[in-house]
């Protein structure tokens, strides 16, 4: 963790729910989501990447692409990538949204990229889970009088494309894919979390919730957060982030007035002047 920073996220935990996660091989379908979402992402991009860096267990397993080496690496608990450098692809899956340092990693991402190798990650941000936010807060408020750190801050896709562009990425995007899913009760919810490693690693956590406070958690989400047959609706968000590292091959934008042509000339619209 790079000095100074606020430290939201405790790796040691964040790494034991991963483990219990594999452990019980419950469906992991938002991993399944997000491979679905890079590979779409990667059909268009007609080059060939020799060597691969994945930043968790699932790219380098399911990415089919052709004659590419992949390497593993993680994040340590210091949150350094530990890794050589020089590698034509980076991806990441699901794993970035939970780092104390994110524009750092983005970051050392670029710097162990050749120059116009390609970075492309899935992570969770947006509405992710506003639902369980809700209603945790509202349980909580009522039995309690105070609110908790219950579910993980969530970064919105405008600010991810413009920690890109700050890590130095050329020809940045983010773009953002929701799923809603729809449970039969708010435990079934918990064991998709469970399965997923997902559930809270936050610094700030406190202990189980009280009775009173689950019930008025859980009266709260079937209240607002209910479809009429009763089953009750989880928001995912992921966020894909595509990046380049720079390369002087690539497209370059137009100097602040070096345009050839008039806006109004190329739309075939008259100029209004106010």
């Amino acid at each position: 963790m790079t000095d100074g920073l606020p430290r939201i996220f405790d790796p040691k935990l964040r790494a034991l729910h991963k483990e219990r996660a594999a452990r019980l091989g419950g469906d992991r379908f938002l991993v399944a989501e997000a491979l679905e979402g890079v590979a779409e992402r990667l059909a268009p991009v007609n080059r060939h990447f020799r060597t691969a860096l994945s930043l968790d267990e699932h790219a380098a397993a399911n990415l089919q692409c052709a004659d590419t080496a992949w390497q593993v690496a993680t994040f340590d608990i210091n949150e350094q990538l530990t890794c050589s450098r020089g590698y034509d692809l980076a991806v990441s899956l699901l794993e970035l949204h939970a780092l104390n340092d994110l524009p750092g990693a983005l970051v050392q991402i670029r710097r162990a990229l050749k120059p116009d190798g390609l970075f492309m990650g899935a992570v969770l941000g947006g509405a992710t889970l506003h639902e369980l936010r809700d209603s945790l807060a509202a349980g909580e408020a009522a039995t309690t009088g105070g609110i908790s750190p219950r579910v993980a801050p969530m970064a919105d896709v405008h600010d991810l494309g413009s920690l890109l562009q700050r890590a130095g990425f050329a020809m940045p995007i983010a773009d953002l894919e929701r799923t809603t899913v729809r449970y039969r009760d708010f435990f079934g919810l918990v064991r998709d979390l469970r399965a997923m490693g997902e559930t809270n690693a936050l610094t700030g956590r406190l202990g189980r919730l009280r009775r009173d406070t689950l019930a008025a958690t859980l009266a709260h989400y079937q209240e607002q957060h209910a479809d009429p047959d009763g089953r009750l609706r989880a928001t995912f968000d992921i966020i894909y982030l595509t990046g380049w590292a720079p390369h002087e091959s690539q497209p370059k934008p137009l100097r602040p007035g070096s345009a050839k042509m008039r806006l109004a000339d190329a739309l075939g619209v008259k100029e209004q002047k106010l």
